[in-house]
């Protein structure tokens, strides 16, 4: 008999070596490394199939897929528009979240659009699955549960059932039989979405996986498991809190960046249709390091609450701290702040929060954070019916930023009254009754700012 080959895998980033080692020759990991079977490949055939001819890319036909709508309107929104037949969307956050009780939700409202759904988990019991269903009042008397962690096992249910909707919760509890390796590797989960991708592509079922994640907050296993599927969601927010956001990272049948919001109630996740009114403190006056932010998630306009505190430094390095926005641009904008306006803060400790729990990626936040620390260090609130947004360069500009007129209509459908905003998106016509004051470095907006008291 041959010998069995084996390899070493590294569970961080996939990658293999031929022998054991500390540190992964890949990504660098240290004790990473699993000894796992090296796949068999026979390069040998008995003859050539036919050849695929070649098409022009104007003769072919170009369409839309069509979307099954899933009743809940926020993910759908996140989906763009809802789930596609062949689909694989892969669903990713931190453990009890809420991923599988807005998947077990979503599965109930196409059961009653008389779509024929499967709910296998390799997590918990049916009995368990039920007791949830039970907690939030769900009525689902169409919706199928499979408790089952082998693959094989799997794909022939689902293959002799053909449901129109599969979700697999989740893809680290599956194992295949033709790999040793324990459940969760990475050999296992590359194996085990493949299977199910092919099957979701032959068969036309749209497929999806719950994933978990590390502590980084990244999906769990090789990054290939995001290449795979069609389309990625990501959980947000804090599990003390009530709320959660699901953001579209990646999707081939959509915009990505979409973001849908919902609130942790008794009888599960329900989609918030006025999300700007989470993101906003409500205070009962003005108070100083508060700035209102408008910013874009994907199609859609959020006004959040930008909050900072300066505070005098007893240690040599002052601390600089953001929470919900980037740590590194601070750095920078502090810098801008220092030597384009003039504003000082080399012996101050500064501290940014994104109000809600929000993660604000975007440059056109940079305005509003050097506006709330500047109100902060002078201990002097902004006018209650500011908003801003706009981009700071480094050489002290305001730089323009995408769809400024839907930001401006969202502030305004909110009953704000005056907008900071760069020269180069100010409207031509004006928008509601709201003032507009269009400025073209950062000079001339903290001067603006002192004109308004």
């Amino acid at each position: 008999m041959a010998k069995t080959k084996t390899l070493y895998v590294c569970q961080a980033c996939g990658g293999s070596s031929p022998k054991w080692q500390g540190q992964c020759p890949a990504c660098d990991a240290w004790n990473t490394l699993e000894e796992s079977l090296a796949e068999t490949t026979n390069h040998r055939f008995h003859g050539l199939a036919k050849s695929i001819p070649r098409q022009k890319l104007v003769s072919i036909e170009a369409q839309d897929s069509p979307r099954l709508p899933t009743g809940i309107v926020e993910l759908d929104r996140v989906l763009g528009g809802g789930l596609v037949a062949g689909g694989v969307v892969l669903l990713g956050g931190d453990p009890g979240i809420g991923k599988s009780t807005l998947l077990l939700q979503a599965l109930a409202e196409l059961s009653m659009q008389g779509v024929d759904v499967l709910y296998s988990s390799g997590e918990e019991s049916a009995a368990q699955i039920a007791l949830r269903a039970q907690r939030i009042s769900l009525n689902a008397p169409q919706l199928e549960i499979l408790a089952e962690i082998q693959l094989e096992k799997l794909l022939l249910s689902v293959e002799a059932a053909q449901p129109q909707v599969l979700v697999v919760d989740s893809i680290q509890t599956l194992y295949s039989e033709a790999f040793t390796s324990a459940p969760g590797s990475v050999a296992q989960v590359r194996e085990c979405a493949a299977q199910l991708t092919r099957l979701a592509k032959s068969s036309g079922i749209c497929i999806l996986l719950v994933g978990h994640v590390t502590k980084d907050g990244h999906l769990a296993g090789p990054r290939v498991l995001e290449h795979i599927v069609d389309t990625v969601l990501y959980f947000e927010g804090d599990t003390h809190s009530s709320f959660r956001l699901v953001r579209s990272i990646k999707n081939r049948f959509g915009a990505v960046n979409e973001l849908g919001v919902f609130a942790m109630t008794e009888k599960g996740l329900k989609g918030v249709n006025n999300p700007s009114a989470l993101f906003l403190s409500q205070h009962p006056q003005t108070v100083p390091g508060s700035c209102v932010l408008v910013t874009q998630e994907g199609s859609r306009p959020l006004l959040v609450e930008i909050q900072a505190l300066v505070d005098t430094a007893h240690i040599p390095n002052p601390r600089r701290l953001a929470v919900g926005l980037e740590q590194a641009r601070l750095a920078m904008l502090l810098a801008v702040l220092h030597r384009h306006a003039g504003i000082a803060c080399f012996d101050q400790d500064v501290f940014l929060n994104a109000v809600g729990g929000v993660k604000i990626t975007e440059p056109a936040a940079d305005l509003a954070v050097l506006l709330a620390i500047t109100s902060s260090i002078r201990n002097r609130a902004l006018p209650k019916h500011l908003v801003v947004f706009g981009e700071v360069g480094l050489a002290g500009e305001i730089r323009p930023c995408p769809r400024g007129q839907e930001r401006l209509k969202e502030a305004a459908k909110l009953g704000f009254k005056i907008a900071i905003i760069p020269k180069a998106n100010l409207p031509k016509s004006k928008i509601a009754d709201i003032q507009m004051i269009a400025v073209e470095r950062i000079d001339e907006a903290i001067a603006a700012v002192n004109d308004l008291f």
